[in-house]
C-alpha cells in the first residue's frame, strides 16, 4: 500500500500519536526504525487548496495562494523535503494541461507539469469550478435571494441554465479521474490523495451570512454532497485516496458558531468570500495527514450514500484528455 510508506514519519513526529503503534500499519510489516521522509511534495488544486487572503496571500502571483494553506501546513508538519504548490485560485481541470491566465499578461504553467517520476507525495481538490457548478450557486443564487425572491428561484435557475446537477457532476467525476489517471502515469510511486470540499450549507436552518433563499438552501446541499461524491468515485476507480472533508466539516458551515468556511462577505485579512477560513484549512491539513497516517484507504467511502467503487456514467475513456490510456 502507496500510504504505509509514510506512517512511520507521522508517528515519529507525533502528528497524531494517538492512531502511531511504532510506525507500523494494520495489515502491513513494521517500517523499521528510520522514519520514512518525503521528497518531493507536489500540491494541485484551487481556491479551496490555494487559501485566497488567509495571512498571508501572494497578491502579486496571480493565483492568490496563501502560505498557510492545507498544503504549506501539511509539508511543514511532515519536514517534507522540497513542495511544490501550485494550486490556483479559479483553477479547473483544463488549468491541469493548459496555461492559466489570471489577469492580462500573466501566464501560469499547467499543474501537472510539477508532477514529475520523483515526486512521492500528491494532494488534489479540484471539480468546483468545472462547469461553473460553485459559481452557479454564490454568483447567481445569491443575487435571486437578495431580491426575496419567494419560493426555490435558485433551483429553477440551474435547472434552466444547462444540464442538471447529477449531469454536471458526473462530467466533472469523468474530469477528475482522467486528472488523476494522469498523475499516476507521471509520477507511479507517488501516494495520490484527492482532497473533497468542506460543507458550506448547514443541514437545518438559514443565517445572513449564506444569503439563499430559504428553499434553496436544500440546493446549496446536494450540490456539494453531489461533487464529494463523485469525486469520491473517481478516487476509488483510480486508486486515490479520497479525504471527505465534507463529513469532516460536519457542523462548522457557514451559518455555524464556528465556521471554516466564510460566508458572502470577503474579510481581505482572514479570507475571500464563501472560500475557507484558516481553520477550515488546518481542518484540511488534519485530515490529509490522518490519511497518510492509515486511517484512510484508497477509495474510501464517499459522502452519503455514494457507492465509490461503481464508475462515473458517460465516457468511457476519461483519461483521454490528459493523454493517458485509460487502464
Amino acid at each position: 500500500m502507496r500510504l504505509a510508506r509514510l506512517s512511520a514519519a507521522l508517528c515519529t513526529a507525533t502528528l497524531l500519536a494517538s492512531g502511531c503503534t511504532g510506525g507500523q500499519q494494520p495489515g502491513t510489516s513494521p517500517t523499521g526504525s528510520a522514519p520514512a521522509t518525503v521528497q518531493r511534495y507536489v500540491a494541485m488544486g484551487d481556491s479551496y487548496s490555494a487559501g485566497p487572503l488567509i495571512p498571508t496571500t501572494d497578491l502579486a502571483g496571480g493565483c492568490v495562494r496563501s502560505d498557510h494553506d492545507y498544503p504549506s501546513l501539511v509539508a511543514a508538519r511532515l519536514h517534507v523535503a522540497h513542495l511544490v504548490d501550485v494550486t490556483c485560485s479559479a483553477a479547473t481541470t483544463r488549468e491541469l494541461t493548459h496555461a492559466q491566465h489570471p489577469f492580462a499578461g500573466s501566464s501560469i504553467p499547467p499543474q501537472l507539469d510539477a508532477v514529475t517520476p520523483r515526486t512521492d507525495l500528491v494532494t488534489l481538490g479540484i471539480g468546483g469550478n468545472d462547469l461553473s457548478l460553485f459559481e452557479s450557486l454564490v454568483r447567481a443564487c445569491s443575487p435571486v435571494a437578495a431580491g426575496r425572491a419567494a419560493g426555490a428561484p435558485c433551483r429553477g435557475r440551474l435547472r434552466s441554465g444547462g444540464p442538471d446537477l447529477r449531469a454536471r457532476t458526473a462530467t466533472i467525476g469523468r474530469r477528475v479521474t482522467g486528472a488523476l489517471r494522469a498523475v499516476r502515469h507521471r509520477a507511479p510511486r507517488a501516494t495520490v490523495l484527492l482532497v473533497g470540499y468542506l460543507r458550506l450549507v448547514p443541514d437545518r436552518g438559514t443565517c445572513p451570512a449564506l444569503a439563499l433563499a430559504p428553499a434553496d438552501y436544500a440546493v446549496g446541499r446536494r450540490t456539494t454532497v453531489a461533487l464529494n461524491r463523485a469525486l469520491a468515485r473517481a478516487a476509488a476507480s483510480t486508486g486515490a485516496t479520497f479525504v471527505d472533508m465534507y463529513a469532516a466539516s460536519r457542523g462548522h458551515d457557514i451559518c455555524s458558531s464556528d465556521p471554516w468556511v466564510n460566508g458572502r462577505t470577503t474579510d481581505r485579512r482572514k479570507a475571500l468570500a464563501f472560500h475557507p477560513f484558516a481553520a477550515g484549512m488546518r481542518a484540511d491539513a488534519d485530515q490529509v495527514l490522518a490519511a497518510l497516517a492509515g486511517s484512510a484507504s484508497p477509495g474510501s467511502a464517499s459522502p452519503g450514500s455514494a457507492s465509490p467503487g461503481s464508475a462515473s456514467p458517460g465516457s468511457a475513456s476519461p483519461g483521454s484528455a490528459f493523454g493517458v490510456p485509460p487502464r
